[in-house]
């Protein structure tokens, strides 16, 4: 069991590596502190590539920006608009969903508390926990597929599912780092831990990792 001291050297040679490589398109979004922005630009992330999502958020961003604006667009409008990602038709009708309970339960403004982001139809607690870190800076650990897989494979957590894998995280990770977890252990795995044939021979914490289900590595 990997202990909250091993935990933090861990994160503080991951701070160090994720330096070579460019932020993520979140990241950036999440600079100008705008959690409404923040919340589309997960959904369209769902299952979506980074760089997608990216010119998705471009497109939408330059046309439309409140919930409002974006209300005010025609739902063929905006599936053009975020095309290519991925489901965009789906997309688009959550987004349009979300942004009507906005403005008829919460003002137009994104609700800062967890409980009350996942009462909005289509946001799930990775969507919610992004929202309250990256738009308000506060406590919550987002776990997405990289967060989850890659907290496996380091021996820190045995779970079958990503939500699982926040309440383990919860119990184990020093709370110091549960708004950076999301941010460094996705960059590292796009880059380096990937899904398949991980990136071992150059990987900053090899000596930690106890390389839970790895088969084939580089």
């Amino acid at each position: 069991m990997t202990t909250a001291r091993e935990m933090s050297l861990i994160v503080r040679e991951l701070r160090r590596e994720v330096m070579r490589f460019p932020a993520t398109t979140l990241e950036q979004i999440a600079e100008a502190r705008d959690p409404f922005k923040i919340l589309i630009s997960c959904i369209l992330s769902l299952q979506t590539r980074d760089a997608v999502t990216a010119q998705t958020s471009r497109q939408l961003y330059a046309v439309a920006q409140t919930p409002e604006e974006i209300l005010a667009l025609s739902l063929a409008r905006l599936r053009k608009l975020i095309y290519p990602s991925s489901f965009y038709k789906t997309k688009a009708q959550v987004i349009h969903g979300v942004c009507r309970d906005l403005i008829a339960r919460f003002d137009g403004r994104v609700p800062e508390m967890l409980d009350q982001l996942l009462t909005l139809k289509g946001v799930g607690r990775k969507t919610a926990n992004l929202v309250v870190t990256m738009g308000f800076g506060q406590l919550g650990i987002a776990v997405d597929t990289h967060v989850h897989r890659i907290s496996n494979r380091l021996g820190w957590v045995t779970t079958k599912s990503p939500d699982h894998t926040e309440l383990a995280l919860r119990a184990s990770l020093p709370p110091r780092h549960w708004i950076e977890i999301n941010e460094l252990l996705v960059t590292f795995g796009q880059h380096v831990c990937t899904p398949l044939s991980p990136k071992c021979s150059q990987c900053a914490i090899a000596k930690w990792c106890a390389r839970v289900g790895v088969t084939r590595s580089r």
